[in-house]
């Protein structure tokens, strides 16, 4: 079994936090089942559920009605670090938040 983490910066905020208190209580709530699955399949959740998205970064996808959630991770040992989360609005996943979670996992890297 595989332990989620969510990224926190240097001043302790958490964009994955920040992300899941501004979406609604019941998409939060499957969120948190996809995340629980997650957990427990580590890199042998499949696909459609999650995917590697580009080298470490991977992505955990969670669909409610007409929008597609997306939450990037990344694996350390068998801990699995969460960086953030978004909607997605495109086909692929947005060169920026790749970068996005590039940035957070090299800083979590250099503090651990």
């Amino acid at each position: 079994m595989y332990s989620v983490e969510f990224y926190k910066d240097k001043k302790g905020d958490c964009p994955t936090i920040d992300f899941l208190n501004k979406i609604h209580t019941k998409i939060r709530a499957k969120v948190v089942k996809w995340i629980t699955h997650l957990e427990r399949e580590g890199p042998n959740l499949p696909r459609p559920y999650a995917d590697i998205v580009q080298d470490k970064i991977r992505e955990l996808r969670v669909g409610f009605g007409s929008n597609e959630y997306r939450f990037l991770y990344f694996f350390f040992g068998k801990r699995i670090i969460v960086t953030h989360g978004f909607i997605k609005k495109t086909q692929a996943v947005p060169l920026g938040e790749i970068e996005r979670a590039k940035r957070y996992m090299n800083d979590f890297l250099q503090k651990n």
